[in-house]
């Protein structure tokens, strides 16, 4: 017998293949049984009579998808109910809620309301809600466009998630590309745990797009909950921080960790409550009693900001200030150098309708850093406060200036800056918490920047502190002084003992002599047209007239170009 495979052998029943022309041998299709097919083989099997196919649901009608697409939707938008209750429960708005506070009536765009979370993490394969816990899009304010995203504590306790962040991702993306300020509404309980590393993920992207924005856009960041761990980092990069009292939390390792970890127990508020970051850390721009006055000055706030680097900041009419003297400016200043008065209202003064936002009220008050309008016109102003340590720069007074000095030259805002200052505050503990590296930080800030900048020398400005108050010296386009101005390197007395120490020791009246001497010093050093004779001041002014001078001042520097030297960027004395 021959093996199957052998020649002359077949495998199978089947006839021979008719050749080819090339001896090839090819399969010859079969007729198919007449009336055979899938279902009549499957009902033969089964000893049955054909089984029919299923029946193809019915394609519902337009009508009854814009039904179901409505009821979904309204069902989106109006949330969980319980969650609702409780969110109201802690005095908080929904993030809807909030939306509507914020923005113009009827302008807000949603963009990704449908998207839900695709992780199978525990409690979250069967719990998977539209929106996945952030509420995206633009609208506008005052007309203005604006991009925003509000946590939604209702869904996950606002956990952020792989998309809870790839939709804060996208709006970041729109605001840049558009040219358009950022608002983030902050009320979550940090990274989604169930996610594991794609929630690191998440918020490494947002954090490096804010980075990227820095100085392109305005950035704000809104705190009306908790904002814990990682989640932190984000207001920290905005410009701006607001937060609001008793419900913002905001913190990177919780009370139970510091308990652990210290032995020290510690309330939610004394951690990182809004008074802790709006008086100590300086962290929060501004600290609100609601959330209803809180969202009110971001209004405020966006209507003195451009909406870009590229974009000059947003104007009013004019007011005539040019023209306008204020006799009430000649009253507020004492003309002696050692008398307390409040900064402010110069401030209230010198801007239109004595309206100004000022930054940071809490922190570093002995400097003041407000935004207001002159003549129309958005400006900057930095101020001494001789309310708070007569006015001395320390650390934190230097950083809070030089953060606001880099904003307003990163978005074109002409910079005013009120001086009166005794100098640097001396003692052991400042210099071992770096006040020499910290007060480096408003110099270098001041002498980058290319705005128009207005000095005006309000009453004393001494030492290494009239230098890093935007003098000539480093940049300053104009200077101007009251007619009390004293500029020198220390007072008239301090410099007297330290120039004539021995004679006042070898005199039999060292009272009369310092007083002789003082007067000499200051009639030949400290005198109003000093600094003037020698270029250093542009004009000595009445009081009156600081208003109009510089609305005049601004005027004449609109047109400034300066180009900053080619290089990737300086390297700040952080």
């Amino acid at each position: 017998m021959t093996a199957p495979g052998e020649p002359g052998v077949r495998d199978t029943d089947e006839p021979d293949l008719p050749a080819t022309p090339h001896g090839d041998r090819r399969r010859a299709t079969r007729p198919r049984a007449r009336g055979s097919g899938d279902g009549q083989v499957i009902a033969l099997a089964r000893g049955g009579e054909p089984v029919p196919p299923a029946p193809i649901p019915a394609t519902p009608t337009m009508r009854q998808s814009r039904e179901d697409r409505e009821r979904l939707h309204d069902k989106i938008v109006g949330g969980q109910d319980e969650g609702v209750r409780r969110q109201h429960k802690l005095r908080k708005r929904t993030a809807r809620e909030r939306l509507e506070l914020l923005l113009d009536e009827g302008s807000f765009t949603e963009v990704e309301l449908y998207r839900r979370h695709r992780s199978s993490g525990p409690g979250l394969a069967d719990n998977r809600p539209h929106t996945d816990g952030v509420i995206t899009g633009s609208g506008t304010i005052d007309g203005r466009r604006v991009f925003v995203y509000a946590q939604d504590f209702t869904i996950f306790g606002g956990s952020l998630g792989e998309a809870h962040a790839a939709k804060i991702h996208k709006v970041m993306d729109l605001a840049v590309t558009t040219g358009s300020p950022l608002i983030g509404l902050n009320d979550s309980g940090g990274a989604r745990i169930q996610e594991g590393v794609l929630a690191l993920h998440g918020y490494g992207g947002i954090f490096r797009r804010q980075v990227a924005a820095s100085g392109v856009i305005p950035q704000i960041s809104v705190v009306l909950g908790p904002c814990a761990g990682g989640a932190a980092y984000s207001p920290a990069l905005a410009d701006f921080t607001f937060m609001v009292r008793d419900t913002a939390k905001m913190y990177l390792t919780g009370p139970d960790v510091v308990e652990a970890v210290s032995g020290h127990r510690v309330s939610h508020d004394e951690l990182g409550g809004a008074e802790v970051h709006g008086s100590h850390s300086g962290l929060a721009t501004s600290v609100q009693d609601d959330e209803e006055s809180c969202l009110a000055e971001v209004r405020y706030l966006v209507s003195l900001l451009p909406a870009n680097y590229l974009d000059l900041p947003p104007r009013t009419a004019g007011v005539d200030a040019r023209d306008d003297r204020r006799h009430r400016l000649a009253d507020i200043v004492p003309a002696e150098a050692n008398k307390p008065y409040d900064m402010r209202e110069v401030l209230a003064e010198i801007v239109d309708d004595g309206d100004f936002f000022e930054l940071h009220e809490g922190w570093a008050g002995n400097v003041i850093c407000a935004l207001a309008r002159i003549d129309g016109n958005v400006v900057g102003v930095v101020g001494n406060q001789p309310l708070v340590l007569a006015g001395v720069l320390d650390g934190p007074a230097s950083q809070k200036a030089a953060r606001f000095v880099r904003f307003c030259d990163a978005f074109g805002i002409p910079l005013v800056t009120l001086v009166d200052v005794p100098g640097f505050l001396p003692g052991v503990e400042q210099e071992r918490t770096g006040i020499i590296r910290q007060g480096a930080q408003l110099l270098h800030a001041y002498c980058e920047a290319t705005v128009p900048r207005i000095q005006v020398i309000v009453r004393k400005a001494y030492g290494g502190a009239y230098i890093v108050m935007d003098s000539r010296s480093i940049g300053s386009d104009l200077s101007l002084a009251w007619p009390t101005n004293e500029i020198a390197v220390m007072g008239a007395e301090g410099a007297v003992n330290v120039l004539y120490r021995k004679d006042l020791a070898a005199t039999a009246d060292p009272v009369r002599l310092r007083g002789s001497l003082v007067a000499q010093y200051t009639e030949e050093f400290m005198h109003a047209q000093y600094a003037a004779e020698r270029g250093l001041v542009d004009d000595v002014i009445d009081p009156v007239d600081t208003r109009s001078a510089l609305a005049r001042g601004l005027a004449m520097l609109r047109g400034k170009r300066t180009e900053p030297p080619r290089r990737k960027h300086g390297n700040q004395p952080i």
